[in-house]
């Protein structure tokens, strides 16, 4: 079969006592969670180290360096071993992770993956090595980085591999994918693959606790993490040192085995509930999802993860990088779902104005049929040109909702391309229903994929919109339908590989919009992505923003602000806070200080009838809206997210809340009561920066001190005003 695919995630062609006697720099307190030899601080001679990939050969070996100030890892290729990793060592307290220290002990496979019948691992698991070297390239990266290539050549079959290892100034993480080119005359099928496979831990089994789900929540150390399990971080709860485990395959398509009770990592597809397989062509290269492992310290100034990892994700990880301003973005879902009209938008636009909310989004409604971008012409009869006029005199953009496969029966691309829609496995086309309208789910892994960016990227440029809600559903409906497509013809030649080709092809789709209009927002919904309030890295890789979840807020008391800060709460560690859309907070549901306060904790986003709010109430947003783009502007927040209180489950009957801070610890803290009648609140930050600081409260005005980064790092006393349910705090270096 002829086909153009499109190359995913990346371009750029004994011992366990011993081991653990090795760590002395990380030596044990007498309190299970103290730590004697590990620095309070990261010098700043550490963070600014630059990044560094270097190559020794010898007669029988060839090694490579990669790190920078604050971790290392030496990998090593030997005739009769192949490709491993000889140390992966936290230069802040010297502590090597690696489970080996003894001839013998196998430090890990390296990589793995199954071609046609054939099993291949980098490092050997008996006599002989399955690949030869090639060579190797350094080459540098943005921001302030080192990719390390390392090419091999397997002997049985005639593939080729390139293992990437990326590394970054300041952040210790390091970031790996590989790449497999069939060298031969035949189509090979690849599955089971594992792009990252190390003998590593952090404590020994009995002590090592393991965090899963965003890395927040405990679990057994031996597990399998799937579709919510973007992060997983393993700590020794006695020096509080551990490993975060990062996990950049979309989706369904994620897998990350926490090995045999302590015995080590693999980062990986699925191979049984949504399995991997890939189809690579002669001559053909398929490049794998990529991965992190990053080292931390917890309470340990900047080696502690609520500071490393957010800096990592929002600099390295995220789309529009560290200079991204997060919008104020208003969507018109609720109240009115799909009934909106000229009428209304026009006369909610200038109290969006006032507001000062910059992106206004029409959400599902604007359209008369799916797929042929025609706007509704009895909600809208003069189109949406008086729409963009009057936003764009006030200074605002336009945003749209749009449906990627889900198209209506009577659409153009269905009507001349049938072939291209979806297929169960008892052959029929594939439906879903929104909202009474049942609809074709056209398959991705088809020429639809351009006819789809194709039209996305001419919306895109007639509305001149600043924003697009990219939605439903499309590998996997995250509301209950069948999963992937039977059909032939297309170019998945199974079930299983229209799977990983569906979630490439978005991450194709998304590539063609950037590369004719690079500053859109493109926003992939949870919908789009296949799993209820799920947002993870390769989402990211895809699109800038995720609407993540529809929080019932008609009432006060509907789920609200509060389930939105649970979700915030829980990926706030491992996903930078401003790639998260989190609807449906309405602005108009009492009380607007707590729907503000939970806003500027993600993304920013509103909701709800603006006519309906009052003058004072108007000008209340637009007071807080302007300070907080001031602040935003001026301290970058995303470098720092600290969940307080009871964070890990919001209640009604005490305190929960957040910091958003900057390295020199400059920011914001927002305290929410809740029903808790509480006058004041306790607020901890252990690894607070050094200096002086001064802080203000928002709600009143008033100065509450000024405080040093000592004291805060103690726990400071935060006065609630009893008029309001929030207390918002801006710290300022004094």
């Amino acid at each position: 079969m002829n086909r153009r695919r499109f190359l995913a995630r990346g371009t750029i062609a004994t011992g366990l006592a011993d081991c653990l006697r090795r760590r002395g720099a990380a030596s044990v307190a007498d309190g299970p969670d103290q730590v004697t030899s590990t620095p309070s601080e990261l010098s700043n001679e550490a963070l600014s180290k630059p990044a560094y990939a270097r190559t020794e050969t010898s007669a029988e070996t060839a090694s490579w360096f990669i790190g920078n100030g604050l971790l290392e890892r030496i990998v090593k290729f030997s005739s009769a071993r192949g490709l491993y990793t000889q140390a992966f060592r936290h230069k802040v307290s010297g502590t090597e992770f690696l489970m080996w220290s003894r001839p013998g002990n196998h430090p890990g496979a390296e990589f793995m993956f199954q071609a046609g019948s054939e099993s291949l691992r980098g490092a050997a698991d008996g006599q002989h090595a399955d690949f030869t070297l090639i060579g190797s390239h350094v080459k540098d990266l943005s921001p302030s980085g080192k990719l390390l290539e390392i090419q091999l050549r397997a002997k049985e079959p005639p593939l080729d591999v390139s293992v990437f290892y990326a590394v970054y100034g300041g952040h210790p993480v390091v970031r790996k994918w590989v790449a497999i080119k069939n060298q031969g005359d035949h189509t090979i099928r690849l599955s089971h693959l594992a792009f990252e496979a190390l003998n590593l831990m952090s404590a020994p089994p009995d002590e090592e606790i393991l965090r899963v789900y965003y890395g927040v929540l405990p679990r057994e150390i031996f597990y399998t993490g799937r579709v919510e399990d973007t992060a997983i971080l393993q700590m020794n709860p006695r020096t509080r040192e551990g490993l975060i485990v990062m996990n950049e395959a979309p989706g369904w398509m994620k897998r990350t085995e926490m090995a045999d009770w302590g015995r080590g990592i693999q980062v990986m597809y699925d191979t049984d509930l949504f399995p991997f397989e890939r189809s690579v062509g002669p001559g053909e290269t398929f490049t794998s999802a990529k991965c992190g492992l990053g080292c931390f310290i917890e309470e340990r100034g900047m080696a502690d993860p609520r500071w490393s990892i957010p800096t990592y994700t929002s600099r390295v990880v995220m789309k529009k990088g560290p200079a991204y301003q997060p919008p104020w973005i208003y969507n018109t879902w609720e109240p009115f779902f799909r009934d909106l009209n000229e009428q209304i938008v026009l006369q909610s636009i200038p109290v969006a104005s006032q507001m000062g909310l910059e992106v206004f989004t029409l959400d599902a409604g604007w359209s008369s049929d799916y797929a042929d971008n025609e706007v509704d012409s009895q909600k809208f009869p003069r189109g949406l040109a008086p729409i963009r006029e009057a936003l764009e005199e006030r200074g605002m953009r336009l945003g749209l909702w749009e449906p990627l496969a889900m198209v209506s029966s009577e659409s153009t691309v269905y009507r001349e391309h049938p072939e291209w829609a979806i297929r169960e496995s008892d052959g029929k086309e594939k439906t879903a229903t929104s909202w009474g309208k049942s609809s074709r789910v056209m398959c991705l892994d088809t020429p639809y994929r351009d006819s789809a960016a194709k039209r996305i990227r001419a919306l895109i440029g007639e509305h001149n919109l600043a924003y697009v809600k990219v939605d439903l559903t499309t590998v996997f409906n995250a509301y209950g339908e069948a999963p992937g497509c039977y059909a032939k013809g297309h170019y998945h030649r199974n079930w299983a590989e229209s799977l990983e080709g569906i979630y490439e092809s978005m991450q194709y789709i998304t590539d063609q919009i950037y590369q004719e209009h690079p500053d859109v927002l493109l926003d992939l919904t949870f919908e789009l992505w296949g799993q209820k309030h799920i947002i993870d890295y390769g989402l990211l890789a895809s699109g800038d923003l995720d609407w993540m979840s529809n929080v019932d807020d008609a009432t006060e008391t509907s789920a609200g602000p509060r389930q939105a800060r649970t979700l915030l709460y829980h990926r706030s560690l491992a996903i930078p806070v401003e790639t998260m859309l989190i609807g449906n907070l309405r602005a108009t549901t009492p009380s607007i200080e707590e729907r503000f306060a939970t806003a500027i904790g993600s993304a920013p986003l509103l909701l709800g009838d603006l006519r309906q709010l009052g003058p004072s109430q108007v000008k209340w947003y637009a007071e807080k809206i302007s300070w907080f783009k001031g602040l935003r502007r001026s301290v970058p927040l995303n470098e720092g997210f600290f969940p307080l209180g009871a964070w890990l489950q919001p209640k009604c009957t005490t305190w929960d809340g957040f910091a958003r801070l900057s390295r020199r610890g400059e920011g914001l803290i927002v305290i929410f009561k809740n029903e808790s009648k509480a006058r004041e609140a306790s607020v901890r930050i252990p690894t607070y920066p050094a200096g002086m600081f001064k802080v203000r409260s928002v709600m009143t005005g008033n100065s509450i001190g000024s405080f040093s980064g000592e004291q805060l790092q103690r726990g400071v006393v935060i006065p609630i005003p009893p008029q309001h349910k929030v207390q918002i705090l801006e710290v300022r270096i004094s």
